[in-house]
């Protein structure tokens, strides 16, 4: 095991301790494994206490200590290595891929949170959320970071929820809502570190002094995205910080797919409101049929355009769907009793393509008739 990597699973070794022990039962843990209590810890921190008990611990301890914990981690106890991903697999594995794993359509929600806590640790201990966040160290006690050095209050000003720090240590009792909420508000603060240097006293760790929050935001959503696309019917971390659910298989395009460059602003803020407000993860029906009336409008925007590119009854068809099924409109012609979810889905991916179509037919028609 090279240093860095005994220094990451040290650091797992003591945040899971931290987690589970007091620091009496600290003790009686490491005295198992031959460990004595660290001496001259100034701090009362449980973290620190135990990654001090365990300098100078040969790897094999190290190792036996993870099995032990159930830390997952990147270190093999065969060859102590770090494990590599040697191939990507395009296809899942056997019982994935024949439905008979209990996890085939989706991870449950405490699975998810095991890796994401994975995830979050990881990049805590890189120095990821300390420009925003702040860090300890042994020496000058709590660093704050750009949000000052009450975090606790920060997250209740800004999620409404108390109880939801430290968060190595109350994640595990987290709702799925409250999951949700954690990993946009990390999102927001999280800066990839740039310039850092390590203080080596207890192992205290690294301490960073310019970030790139660009960079570190890409990287963080790129991350989390692996673990919320295999959660449930599948989730991902927008750009935009907001947690939406996957498009239904196939029409991820439809969502990707750039509007030509002539659109007018208030058309394509329309569309990107009205995916966001369908894709949002708890929409109600009544966003969806929202989303869907947005749409709807956008195409009355276009419909004098189309008139001149479209037949009439093919204008006036596009527009029947969303008055048929009571979208726009409310009277007794209306059809009000249909499976809302299915049908819902069905109109608004069926407008989203249909003003990708029509904005092209519009597009094409203008420049024919420039030349």
């Amino acid at each position: 095991m090279n240093p860095s990597e005994k220094m990451a699973l040290i650091d797992k070794i003591g945040r899971e301790l931290q987690s589970k022990f007091t620091f009496r039962e600290i003790d009686i843990f490491l005295s198992e494994y031959g460990i004595a209590p660290p001496k001259d810890v100034m701090v009362n921190s449980k973290w620190v206490y135990s990654k001090s008990a365990l300098r100078g611990i040969s790897d094999a301890v190290l190792l036996k200590l993870s099995k032990d914990l159930n830390i997952e981690g990147s270190i093999h106890a065969g060859n102590q290595n770090t494990m590599k991903i040697i191939h990507k697999r395009e296809k899942p594995y056997y019982s994935v891929r024949t439905g008979k794993n209990p996890l085939s359509h989706g991870l449950d929600l405490n699975s998810v949170i095991t890796l994401f806590k994975s995830l979050y640790l990881s990049l805590e201990l890189e120095g990821y959320f300390q420009e925003n966040l702040g860090f300890y160290c042994v020496d000058t006690g709590f660093n704050h970071g750009l949000l000052g050095d009450d975090i606790e209050a920060i997250i209740l000003i800004e999620l409404r929820k108390r109880n939801m720090t430290p968060i190595s240590q109350m994640i595990n009792s987290y709702s799925e809502d409250d999951l949700f909420d954690i990993i946009e508000f990390l999102y927001d603060n999280c800066s990839k570190p740039i310039d850092r240097t390590y203080h080596s006293y207890s192992d205290c760790g690294w301490h960073c002094s310019t970030f790139d929050r660009t960079q570190g935001r890409q990287e963080f959503r790129e991350k989390a995205n692996k673990i919320l696309n295999l959660y449930g019917a599948g989730y991902e971390l927008s750009i935009g910080g907001e947690i939406l659910t996957l498009p239904e298989s196939g029409l991820e395009g439809l969502f990707s797919a750039s509007l030509p460059t002539a659109t007018p602003r208030n058309i394509t803020e329309r569309i990107e409101s009205a995916q966001i407000k369908f894709r949002r993860s708890r929409s109600s029906m009544n966003d969806r049929r929202d989303a869907i009336r947005d749409l709807a409008d956008v195409l009355e925007y276009l419909r004098p355009k189309l008139k001149e590119v479209l037949h009439k009854k093919d204008e006036a068809s596009l527009f029947e769907i969303a008055n048929r099924f009571g979208i726009r409109h409310h009277d007794e012609k209306q059809q009000e009793d249909y499976d809302k979810p299915i049908f819902y889905s069905w109109i608004f991916y069926y407008y989203l393509a249909t003003i990708h179509a029509s904005i092209r037919l519009i597009e094409k028609s203008e420049n024919s008739s420039e030349k």
